[in-house]
């Protein structure tokens, strides 16, 4: 991987098959989370991509777990499942990481915190899918954890529109700034503080 020297990390949560495919507005998702991809490319941001997924035999899984523990009987969901692979139509590249987490917060389990202190990164802008699972317990732990956050309101989706509006309207602004996917493109190309130096 290349010396990433900037401050900011795009974070690409849950867009992987398994949970695509349950939206029906999936060309709306991949559209507006390629764009994101697209303009921290150009911007030289890092991006990192995370998905949820597990070993076979799910070590990982507690059984009180009241969400997680239904997914064994299941037999899906495992690392090497179609559903857990990221969505083709945004392919990390090679110096792209993909980080694998075991709950619903991209840093449970995960090396995504390594990361980011090892580039050096304190600016996150949140993405993915769903508001109320991945996307408000990432927002929870990275402002506990002091990182300055974005959160892009439109590529953000969850199953209940309510609950998205409520998210991104009342919770978030009290951790996070909220904006557009436009809004925070049209920033990148009049602002350099998101740029990394090559």
């Amino acid at each position: 991987m290349q010396n990433q020297t900037g401050k900011t990390a795009l974070l690409i949560l849950d867009i992987q098959n398994g949970i695509v495919s349950q939206f029906n507005n999936t060309t709306t998702i991949l559209s507006k989370i390629s764009n994101l991809i697209n303009a921290a490319r150009q911007n030289h941001i890092f991006v990192i991509f995370v998905r949820v997924g597990f070993d076979k035999g799910y070590p990982e899984i507690n059984p009180q777990n009241k969400f997680f523990s239904a997914i064994p009987a299941l037999d899906r969901m495992t690392i090497l499942d179609k559903e857990t692979q990221i969505h083709e139509s945004i392919s990390p590249k090679a110096n792209e990481p993909i980080i694998t987490k075991y709950r619903f917060s991209a840093f449970s389990g995960s090396n995504l915190e390594l990361i980011l202190r090892s580039q050096q990164i304190n600016t996150l802008i949140l993405s993915g899918i769903s508001t109320s699972g991945v996307v408000l317990s990432t927002v929870r732990e990275a402002a506990d954890k002091d990182f300055i956050l974005k959160v892009i309101s439109d590529a953000c989706f969850d199953r209940d529109p309510e609950v998205h509006r409520i998210l991104t309207e009342k919770i978030f602004p009290n951790q996070a700034e909220v904006l557009t996917s436009n809004d925070w493109i049209q920033s990148l190309n009049s602002t350099n503080d998101y740029k990394i130096e090559k």
